[in-house]
């Protein structure tokens, strides 16, 4: 739980949409948008702690994820300053313009981003060395719930945060999605660039040594 804590904290694309979702739209829409990528999180993570030399050899699949990632991350980017264009900034970014459920939303986001993937591969390996997690069923089940509880937590500092944020700032609509916009861009270059150098986390993963 406090390692997905605090991994959940960095600025990413799950925990920004997320509180953009809430800003624009309601703590509840952005509530279930994050019950629906932890859910994949646990999803993956519970798969990589019992096939994970056959993840490793997905590369190709990995790629693709990752690639479609970054489009995603573009999208928001570009929806956040179109919206931040229009109205003065009030508009909504035009990638959450659909009446898709936002659970659904968050599961399709998380899905498509592979990252986690090497984050808790990474984790999970010093934990089985230094004997804190043991490869027992009971053990596994506590982690993923964890896991869990330890997203969400991390989730709502930017939702209800966010939130307070736009609520205790003066004309904060007005730039908000220029904010949240020059966010996305920012992480979706820096992505590019390691994705590019082959320094990204999916690289390494589908590169390092098996055991």
């Amino acid at each position: 739980m406090l390692i997905s804590f605090i991994g959940t904290l960095p600025l990413g694309t799950l925990n920004v949409a997320a509180m953009q979702i809430a800003i624009q739209e309601s703590i509840k829409n952005a509530i279930c948008f994050s019950l629906g990528s932890l859910l994949v999180e646990m999803v993956y993570v519970r798969i990589s702690l019992i096939g994970i030399d056959w993840i490793r050899r997905q590369e190709k699949l990995m790629k693709v994820m990752e690639w479609a990632t970054l489009i995603i991350i573009l999208a928001l980017a570009v929806g956040s300053f179109i919206a931040a264009a229009k109205s003065g900034g009030h508009a909504k970014n035009v990638l959450l313009q659909n009446n898709m459920n936002r659970f659904l939303l968050g599961m399709f986001m998380c899905a498509v981003n592979p990252v986690q993937i090497p984050f808790w591969f990474g984790w999970s390996t010093v934990l089985f060395t230094k004997k804190v997690l043991q490869p027992v069923k009971a053990q596994y089940n506590s982690f993923i719930v964890g896991i869990g509880i330890g997203t969400f937590a991390g989730n709502c500092v930017f939702i209800f945060g966010g939130q307070w944020i736009f609520q205790h700032i003066s004309n904060s609509q007005d730039y908000i999605n220029w904010i949240i916009g020059g966010i996305f861009t920012i992480t979706a270059i820096i992505q590019l660039i390691k994705m590019l150098r082959n320094r990204d986390a999916v690289y390494k993963f589908t590169h390092s040594k098996k055991d």
